[in-house]
C-alpha cells in the first residue's frame, strides 16, 4: 500500500455490505451516546447533588476510560477478530446507560460512567480499524480514493453528533432516565443488527496474538509522528470547548451565540465533507491533505488573534470566532479522513486494530495536557491576541511532524494465532 492516491479510474458509488453496516453504526453510536452526553454534566451537578470538582472528575473518568483504553480495544480486535469485541462493546454500552438511569450514588455514576467509557474503548477502534482497512481494499480495487470512504464515516459520526443531543432534549422533559433508556434503546438495536450482520470472520483480516505488537509501535517514529500531529489538531479542535467559549463570552456578554456556532461546524461537515474530499482525492496526496488541513486550523487562530486588539463587541465581534469556526472545520475536513486513511499504510502486519487505537490513546494524552496548559494560558492575564497566537502556532508546528514519504512499517515476527 502506498501513500498515492490513484487518479481517474472507474468508480462504483455503491459500498459493499460491510462498509454500509459499519458506517450506519457510526450513526447509530453517535445518536446513543450523545442523546445522554450533553447532560450529563447537569444531572451530576442537580439530580446526584455533585460538587462541580466532582463532576469534572467523573467527565475526566469517562475520557480516560474511553480514549486511554482505545489502544487495548484495538488489540483485542486484532486478535479476536471484530465481530466478538463490537458485540461486547455494544452490551457493555446498554448496560452502562440502563446502569446510570437508576444510579442515585455517587459510586454507582462512576460505575457507570466508567462501563460507558470502556464500552467505547472496545467497539469504536474495532470499527475504525476495520473501516480503514475496507478502504484501503476499496481503494485498490479502482473504486475510488480511501478518503471517500472515510469521509463518508466522518457525517455519519458528525450526523449522529447533531442528532442525539436533539432526541435527548426531548425525553428530559420526561426525565434523564428515559434519556439514558433511550440511549441503551439504540445499543440493543445497534446489538441485535451486529448479532445477525456482522460476518464472524473479516476475510482478508488475519488474527494475530497480543503480544509482540507495542515494541515494534514504540519504535515505529514515522507512526509516533502522525499521532503528534493528529494529536495537535485534536487540541486545536478542542479549543471549540476551551478558547471559543471565552471569546464569544468576551465578544457577546454571555455564551448564548455558542450553541450557534456549533451547529455550524456540524452543518459544514454533514453538507461540505463529501464535497470537499472529492476535490482533494484526485489532488493531494495524504501527506498534502493533512498538511493543507493543519494550516487553515493555523489560520482560523490567526484570525481571531488579528482582531484581538481592536477588541469589537457584538455581532462584529463575533465575526473572528465565525472564521474561526469556519477555517477550523474545514481543517478538520482535510485533516481527519486524511489521518485514518494514514494509518494503514504506517501499521505493522495484522495489527491494524492496535495501531488505530493507539492514535486515539496517544492523541488522548496530547490533548489532555495541552488541555491544561491551554487553561493556563487563558488565565494568564495575557494581551488577548497571544492566547491565540501560541495556538496558532500548535497545528503549525505539527505540520513540521507529518512523515514525509512512505515506508514500509516495522514488521513482528508473531505470527497469525
Amino acid at each position: 500500500m502506498t501513500l498515492a492516491v490513484p487518479r481517474a479510474k472507474p468508480q462504483r458509488t455503491q459500498l459493499p455490505p460491510l462498509l454500509k453496516l459499519l458506517i450506519g453504526t457510526q450513526l447509530a453510536f453517535n445518536i446513543g451516546f450523545f442523546a445522554v452526553l450533553p447532560f450529563l454534566a447537569e444531572h451530576l451537578g442537580g439530580a446526584v447533588g455533585m460538587a462541580g470538582w466532582a463532576v469534572g472528575f467523573v467527565l475526566g473518568l469517562r475520557t480516560f476510560s474511553q480514549q486511554g483504553l482505545f489502544l487495548v480495544g484495538g488489540a483485542l480486535a486484532d486478535r479476536y477478530g471484530i465481530r466478538p469485541v463490537v458485540l461486547a462493546g455494544c452490551a457493555l454500552r446498554v448496560a452502562g446507560f440502563g446502569w446510570l438511569g437508576y444510579a442515585g450514588e455517587p459510586w454507582s455514576v462512576i460505575a457507570a460512567v466508567l462501563l460507558i467509557g470502556f464500552a467505547a474503548a472496545l467497539f469504536s477502534p474495532a470499527v475504525e480499524s476495520e473501516v480503514a482497512r475496507q478502504a484501503v481494499v476499496w481503494e485498490e480495487s479502482g473504486a475510488g480514493p480511501r478518503t471517500r470512504v472515510l469521509a463518508l464515516f466522518t457525517v455519519a459520526g458528525q450526523a449522529g453528533a447533531f442528532l442525539g443531543p436533539l432526541l435527548g432534549a426531548l425525553l428530559l422533559s420526561v426525565d434523564f432516565r428515559a434519556v439514558c433508556l433511550a440511549g441503551a434503546g439504540i445499543f440493543v438495536l445497534v446489538l441485535a443488527g451486529h448479532v445477525l450482520l456482522l460476518p464472524q470472520r473479516v476475510p482478508g483480516r488475519e488474527r494475530v496474538r497480543l503480544r509482540g505488537g507495542i515494541g515494534p509501535l514504540l519504535r515505529n517514529r514515522r507512526f509516533l509522528a502522525l499521532c503528534c500531529a493528529y494529536g495537535a489538531y485534536l487540541l486545536a479542535y478542542n479549543q471549540l470547548y476551551l478558547a471559543l467559549p471565552a471569546e464569544v463570552e468576551r465578544a457577546a456578554g454571555s455564551q448564548g451565540p455558542l450553541a450557534w456556532l456549533f451547529a455550524l461546524s456540524s452543518l459544514l461537515v454533514v453538507t461540505a465533507q463529501l464535497p470537499v474530499t472529492r476535490w482533494v482525492g484526485g489532488r493531494l496526496t495524504l501527506r498534502r491533505s493533512m498538511a493543507a488541513g493543519l494550516a487553515l486550523i493555523a489560520g482560523g487562530f490567526a484570525v481571531v488573534a488579528a482582531a484581538a486588539p481592536a477588541g469589537a463587541t457584538g455581532v462584529s465581534g463575533l465575526l473572528p470566532a465565525t472564521g474561526f469556526v469556519v477555517l477550523l472545520t474545514l481543517g478538520q475536513m482535510l485533516v481527519a479522513p486524511a489521518a485514518r486513511a494514514w494509518v494503514p499504510d504506517l501499521a505493522g502486519e495484522g495489527r491494524l486494530g492496535l495501531y488505530t487505537g493507539a492514535l486515539s490513546s496517544v492523541s488522548g494524552l496530547i490533548v489532555l495536557a495541552g488541555s491544561a496548559a491551554t487553561g493556563a494560558l487563558l488565565d494568564a492575564g495575557l494581551p488577548p491576541a497571544v492566547p491565540w497566537l501560541v495556538l496558532a502556532a500548535v497545528p503549525a508546528v505539527a505540520l513540521t511532524l507529518l512523515p514525509c514519504r512512505p515506508s514500509a512499517p516495522p514488521t513482528s515476527t508473531d505470527q497469525p494465532g
